[in-house]
């Protein structure tokens, strides 16, 4: 366990590179069973739900060697087929071992996938779709993916799931004849899933769109790939400077992704300048809603790509508690993760909360220090933004969640002026 001591009000400025994308390496690590030739992942971000992938790979028997931010993984050796229960416990990212697991080496054990409680996040979508490739599934304790008959098919996603989406994808490369993925998830990270799949000899067609064509190939070799830039984060520490009025500048920012993200961000008043692929984000940000039109109070809502995503809800949030205005915020995707908002009110944030999806938060409101506790990655990392630009000490417990999401986060906001200091 571990806490994190903020005092607020200090000015976050300097220069910040974007590390590698949380949500893109999670299933290139797990494709990388679908070989036994080396796969290289260069750019990891160095944060505790890769770590505990690298741990469920290196007990699966696959050779791992960790350099820096670079990995190289040879699957040649493996020998098991049954996950350590106790890693699949850690991070939800464990069930994208089902499709990679049993089509190419016909059956996987794994326990139920752990990661954040922000609500149901149910596994239909991977049973149905894997069974309509030949992959069958029997729940109890455990969950265990048999191949019988690895043939494509026609697979109606029942909801855009990327978790789904990129297990089916896994399997479905390996599948005899031909599969059409309809619904299919669309995110960044899916889209560079398939790239690098298609760079190990897979053929898929219509990336970057929900309606995926599969041809099924008999084996894949190995790949050397660099993961990109994670937009969230990016988001994140822009979003941390603003709050305390200081200048930034932020590296290795991929604009097709983040101008999507960003739309709702300009809403809460924010400017700032593209260069190439360099951020530079001006000192003493004004935030102030941009009503819609007709003087009408905005909305602010998530949903699947290229909609606002659900991940950087909470640091929006916590950017209109210091914004002139009014703002509704619809939480769509899942049903716990607005109540954190419960803190901010107690910091002094001046929001009405409807129902588990929606919120109406008026500023600016003048937040003061307070001791809480992370629930989540996402979360966790806004009650962090609202603490590092709050009057006076904060105390955030369980901050270990936040590990899983983001590399040294207290060292990175150190370096750019925070008063921020972790506690074991």
């Amino acid at each position: 366990m571990a806490r994190f001591v903020i005092k607020g009000g200090k000015r976050l400025s300097g220069s910040h590179r974007t590390p590698g994308n949380k949500n893109a390496v999670l299933p290139m690590l797990a494709a990388s069973v679908l070989t036994d030739e080396q796969v290289v992942l260069r750019n990891i971000p160095l944060i505790d739900d890769v770590r505990t992938m690298l741990e469920l790979l290196e007990d699966l028997g696959v050779r791992v060697e960790l350099r820096g931010h670079t990995v190289t993984l040879c699957a040649a050796g493996i020998r098991k087929r049954r996950l350590n229960p106790d890693l699949c416990r850690k991070v939800r990212s464990s069930i994208l071992f089902a499709g990679p697991m049993a089509a190419r080496h016909g059956r996987v054990n794994l326990a139920p996938p752990g990661g954040d409680v922000i609500g149901r996040r149910r596994l239909d979508s991977h049973f149905e779709s894997l069974a309509k490739l030949g992959i069958s599934v029997e729940c109890g304790n455990t969950y265990l993916f048999r191949r019988r008959r690895l043939r494509g098919a026609r697979i109606l996603l029942d909801e855009a799931s990327v978790t789904a989406t990129e297990n089916t994808i896994m399997a479905a490369v390996l599948a005899r004849g031909k599969s059409t993925l309809f619904n299919a998830a669309c995110e960044p990270h899916v889209q560079e899933l398939c790239v690098m799949l298609n760079r190990m000899g897979a053929r898929i067609e219509g990336v970057g769109t929900n309606y995926l064509k599969i041809r099924g190939v008999d084996q894949l070799h190995g790949v050397s790939h660099r993961v990109s830039s994670d937009y969230i984060e990016t988001a994140s520490f822009l979003a941390a400077a603003a709050l305390t009025g200081g200048r930034l500048q932020i590296s290795d920012v991929l604009t097709e992704q983040f101008d999507v993200v960003s739309r709702p961000f300009r809403k809460l008043g924010l400017k700032w300048k593209l260069a190439g692929r360099t951020l530079h984000l001006p000192a003493n940000q004004t935030l102030r809603v941009e009503n819609d039109f007709d003087a009408a109070i905005p909305k602010i809502e998530d949903g699947p790509w290229p909609n606002f995503p659900s991940d950087l809800m909470s640091v929006a949030i916590v950017l209109a508690t210091r914004a002139t205005g009014a703002m509704l915020f619809f939480e769509k995707m899942f049903e716990s993760r607005m109540y954190f908002v419960d803190r901010l009110i107690d910091m002094g944030a001046r929001i009405v909360q409807c129902d588990p999806h929606r919120v109406i938060v008026t500023g600016p409101a003048r937040l003061k220090g307070f001791h809480m506790s992370s629930p989540d990655i996402r979360d966790g990392m806004a009650l962090l933004l609202a603490a590092l630009c709050a009057d006076g000490e904060s105390v955030i417990d369980n901050v270990q969640v936040i590990d899983r999401g983001y590399e040294n986060v207290d060292r990175e906001l150190r370096r750019l002026g925070a008063d921020i200091v972790r506690i074991r």
